[in-house]
């Protein structure tokens, strides 16, 4: 199981903050969120996934069991 924190905007669509999620790759990880939560499809893929820090950019990535896994929506600030 891995730990997935989503924030801002995708904390909103997701309607919580945090959950525990079973999957593998960054693809597994992805489906289980759409399959969970509809209104996560129209924010996911403008998000970044970082596992412990480390962004998953490949759908084939590894996501090490007991990872945290942040769900960032792209920030506007200046």
């Amino acid at each position: 199981m891995i730990t997935v924190r989503y924030f801002a905007g995708a904390a909103e669509a997701a309607g919580v903050e945090s959950e525990q999620v079973a999957a593998a790759t960054r693809a597994e990880l992805r489906a289980a969120l759409l399959a969970r939560h509809d209104r996560l499809a129209g924010v996911l893929e403008r998000c970044a996934l970082l596992a412990d820090g480390v962004r998953l950019d490949d759908d084939a990535a590894p996501v090490p069991a007991g990872a945290t896994v942040d769900v960032l929506p792209p920030f506007a600030g200046g």
